[in-house]
Order: structure tokens, then C-alpha cells, then sequence
């Protein structure tokens, strides 16, 4: 996506997955922007108004087209100065491109907000995938044991087989497609 000079870049984001009806994943950005308004990690509850030109380090961020609760879209950006000072956060404010801003993004239909665990999941069902999380029968909590996979950096004395594995030292199985 390319963001014009004077815009917006996390309001032209946003209004994007509203009008489209889609979610936006920003995986990256470049370019410059000025009057930026964040918060910091360190300081979650005060906002930094950066005035001046930055160069954007990194840009990532979602953003859903529904309503959403607060704090569930947004943008996160690191921002280089003509000093060579770096500073970054979560976006809180304008962010206006000085020139053109190149996002990079994946958008996906069908996106929805949903609070995890699930209303109905009381944490007591086993709703894996057969195969994924079990070895022998013995259920390992979604973590698999990792005693029957394969060692590497070994010299091939040191491995079973005398360093040939075989396609059965990869204990993963795929998981069924579900029907269309």
C-alpha cells in the first residue's frame, strides 16, 4: 500500500479495513513521517509527541474492520531521527507521512475479534488433532515428546542408523482437512 504525503499513515490503515471489510496485517513500512504521537513501554500511561522528521525503522500492526474493544487494532512503529536516535511504541495519535509511505500488508477476509479461551471451552476437552500433541496414545498437553526426533549437529557415528534417517525419524503428522 502506498500512503500519500500529508496522510494519515494508521487512520488511512484503518479506514482501508473498513471500507474493504477485511483485516489488515502491516508487516512492514518505509519512509518518512513527522508528528508522531506514541506511548512508550517504559511509560504506558504518558504520551510522547515526537515533532520532526523520522525515518520509519519498523511499522507492524493489525487492524479489524468491525467494532473492535479498545487497544485490539493499532499500529506499533520505530522511528530513526536525524541524530541517529531511536525511538518507538505503540502509535496513540497522528502519524502523518512527509512523503510517500510504501506499506507492506496482508489482508484477510472474514476477520473477526474473538476473546480466548472460548465461552464454551471449560479447558477440560481434548479437542486435538489426532496425531498432534500425542505420541503412543499419551496425551503431552499440545507439546510433543521430543525424544523420537531427530538430533542434529551430531557426527553421523554418534546417530542410529549410522546417520541414515529414514522418513519415520519425522513423527509429525499432518492434521485431516476439514470438508468443504
Amino acid at each position: 500500500m502506498e500512503v500519500p504525503g500529508g496522510t494519515d499513515v494508521a487512520e488511512s490503515i484503518a479506514l482501508f479495513a473498513r471500507r474493504r471489510q477485511c483485516g489488515v496485517c502491516v508487516l512492514s513500512g518505509s519512509g518518512s513521517v513527522a508528528n508522531v504521537t506514541i506511548r512508550q513501554p517504559a511509560a504506558p500511561s504518558a504520551a510522547v509527541i515526537l515533532q520532526g522528521r523520522f525515518e520509519i525503522l519498523s511499522l507492524a500492526g493489525a487492524f479489524l474492520p468491525g467494532p473492535t474493544p479498545p487497544g485490539s487494532t493499532g499500529l506499533t512503529v520505530y522511528l530513526a531521527g536525524g541524530q541517529g536516535q531511536v525511538v518507538g511504541g505503540s502509535v496513540i495519535g497522528p502519524v502523518v507521512a512527509v512523503g510517500p509511505v510504501m506499506v507492506i500488508a496482508f489482508t484477510f477476509s472474514n476477520a473477526t475479534y474473538e476473546r480466548l479461551p472460548l465461552e464454551e471451552d471449560d479447558g477440560s476437552s481434548q479437542d486435538q488433532v489426532p496425531g498432534i500433541g500425542s505420541i503412543g496414545g499419551q496425551q503431552q498437553h499440545g507439546i510433543p515428546d521430543p525424544s523420537p526426533l531427530p538430533i542434529y549437529n551430531l557426527t553421523p557415528n554418534l546417530l542410529p542408523n549410522g546417520g541414515h534417517l529414514s522418513h519415520d525419524a519425522y513423527p509429525w503428522v499432518a492434521p485431516p482437512r476439514p470438508p468443504y
